[in-house]
């Protein structure tokens, strides 16, 4: 049963959902109340539309993998159902405070946060935190209502309604994708803060701690999640220099020898503000905090995998201090690192091809770290067509400077080089929301002989046979809609996908035997996928009636290939391409 708070008039409601099935009380029932309290074609920005916020039945509960809360709305960026995640503490923080789920609605008059305190919600003034960054928000919030509370607050970009900008949760943990920042900027709700220690509800403690004690125990062994646990983290590239082509540089620009260079586990010595703790009860510590000794603020230095190549070498930038003193300051002023990044080396290439004169240049960091402030606060006239994202910036700048905009559906693509990962270019491009590195495992994961031939037989229970990685062709397509449903089901019932099958210790038994022991309902692998189904269903009506922009992914993938390294050549073939997303549509009923 969701909250349902007007901030119009600061009324509070409870709607009974509790006779609805297959909601589990997060993405899918926010999906829901999205379409059903809406109209078809409402701005983002309007006080009608609706922000969801929730935990859900699974989310915050003190055990491997369910420190996630989702945060949900028609997002400014792509115009479609706009879905991020903040792991960390505050699902837990929701929860203790006697609430799983909130859906937002109305305008305040003035700039004001929400109290969640033992069950209990109101409005509250926060004019006198106007302009604050993500820090000194929380800091003056906990100050009123302790420090055990958890906040979730927007900085200047959010209010300045930067079409990117994030919603920041306890200093450090963004749900960071498709600017539901400016949805609570356009609500004037500058934060939301949870307060109270309501224990959760767990049916069955004992099954819960056998599977905790089971994820220790295979931690040490399981590639990818010991490299997320060992110190510097797998948000802290080092060692090798990637392949080219695995990652962008320079917008996608550059795939030979980029010269830039990587990391070593040294460059952060003495950078970490805090390595373990970030989650509560899940025991591997993916989410470390880094920022260098003289960065204006370090608390807010949470280090996703994305955010080192999205600010670094997508930028021209190696300098460590450089890219940790960035990431900090986007988490502080509320910016994606993704979309800022992509929207800033967008600027770049077009500035190096003459089309936006007064641009930045590759390599340049001090320029950069001006111009976060300057987007974040649309100051300026390059801050403010930034601030737009790079697909309407390129609207403005003109036909010439429409390639060099690296998106689908209006959001900037992540990271990772879809050319020598094609089941990722069909996620990016078929995903109903949007391109997110996360809405599926890397097809490099599971080619055939590979380091991780561990998650082989878990990825071919639900039909993802091993294939060569370069492969694409119908098969790759099914491949990929299937590892998409199941990335879906973790998504709807608020499981991380950090913690899960098929490559890390949560395999497909143990993640059923979590939500039965949770829930006291038995779950099976089929309940789990038809999840996953329904909400990418949801998601796909949604974004059909609202117009959203096509399966797609920029040319350049498909017309540069990768000139150098064990992938020169790659590159998405439109037939072969066109040839798989008709089969990925088809494994998932899109005819």
């Amino acid at each position: 049963m969701p909250f349902v708070v007007d901030l119009t008039d600061g009324s509070v409601e409870r709607e009974d959902r509790s006779a609805e099935t297959g909601h589990f009380g997060g993405s899918i029932l926010g999906l829901r109340l999205l379409t059903e309290r809406t109209t078809a074609g409402l701005d983002p920005y309007d006080p009608r539309a609706l922000l969801y916020v929730a935990a859900g039945i699974l989310g915050g509960v003190a055990a491997p993998g369910l420190a996630k809360a989702v945060f949900l709305a028609k997002s400014p960026l792509t115009g479609v159902a706009g879905e991020a995640h903040a792991l960390g503490p505050f699902a837990a923080g929701i929860r203790g405070a006697g609430a799983k789920a909130l859906a937002i609605t109305g305008r305040a008059a003035r700039l004001s946060y929400l109290l969640v305190e033992d069950g209990r919600l109101s409005v509250h003034p926060a004019e006198e935190l106007r302009g604050l960054g993500i820090a000194a928000t929380t800091d003056a919030l906990r100050a009123r209502h302790g420090e055990r509370a958890h906040v979730a607050a927007i900085g200047p970009a959010g209010e300045s309604l930067v079409r990117y900008a994030s919603v920041v949760t306890d200093y450090a943990y963004p749900a960071a994708r498709y600017g539901l920042g400016a949805v609570l900027g356009a609500k004037n709700l500058k934060a939301i803060v949870c307060v109270g220690d309501a224990p959760a509800a767990v049916s069955d403690p004992r099954a819960l701690a056998e599977i905790a004690a089971f994820y220790r125990a295979a931690l040490p062994g399981n590639a990818l999640a010991a490299w997320q646990h060992a110190d510097p983290g797998f948000g802290a590239w080092t060692g090798e220099p990637p392949a080219p082509g695995y990652l962008s540089v320079r917008n996608f620009s550059h795939t030979g020898d980029s010269g830039l260079r990587v990391p070593s586990t040294a460059d952060y010595d003495g950078r970490a503000v805090a390595t373990s703790g970030s989650c509560p009860g899940c025991p591997n510590d993916c989410l470390k905090t880094y920022a260098p000794l003289d960065a204006p603020e370090r608390r807010t230095g949470g280090l996703g995998q994305e955010a080192f190549p999205s600010l670094g070498w997508n930028l021209g930038i190696d300098d460590t201090g450089a890219v940790l003193a960035l990431n900090a300051l986007c988490d502080d002023l509320g910016l994606d690192q993704v979309s800022f990044g992509g929207t800033v080396a967008f600027a770049m290439e077009c500035a190096a091809r003459g089309l936006l004169p007064e641009g930045p240049s590759f390599g340049d960091a001090a320029a950069v770290t001006v111009l976060a402030r300057d987007v974040a606060t649309r100051s300026g006239a390059l801050g403010d067509l930034l601030a737009e994202g790079s697909a309407r910036a390129a609207d403005k700048l003109g036909a010439d400077a429409a390639p060099y905009a690296m998106t689908v559906k209006g959001a900037e693509v992540p990271c990772f080089d879809p050319r020598v990962q094609p089941g990722l270019g069909l996620g990016y491009a078929a995903a109903p929301n949007g391109p997110r590195y996360d809405a599926l495992e890397h097809d490099l994961d599971f080619e055939p002989g590979g380091a991780l031939a561990y998650c082989l037989p878990e990825a071919a229970r639900i039909g993802a046979e091993p294939a060569p990685v370069g492969l694409l062709d119908a098969g790759r397509g099914r491949r990929t809609a299937r590892l998409l449903r199941l990335w879906s089901a973790l998504d709807a019932w608020n499981i991380c996908l950090f913690a899960s099958s098929p490559t890390r210790p949560l395999t497909l038994d143990r993640l059923t035997a979590l939500v039965t022991a949770v829930t006291g309902a038995e779950c099976t692998l089929d309940d789990l996928l038809a999840a996953g189904a329904a909400r990418l269903d949801l998601m796909r009506a949604y974004a059909l009636r609202e117009g959203g922009g096509p399966d797609e992914l920029p040319a350049r993938f498909h017309d540069e290939p990768v000139t150098a390294g064990p992938y020169a050549g790659a590159r998405l073939a439109r037939e072969d391409f066109a040839r798989a997303l008709d089969a990925f549509h088809a494994e998932l009923g899109w005819r």
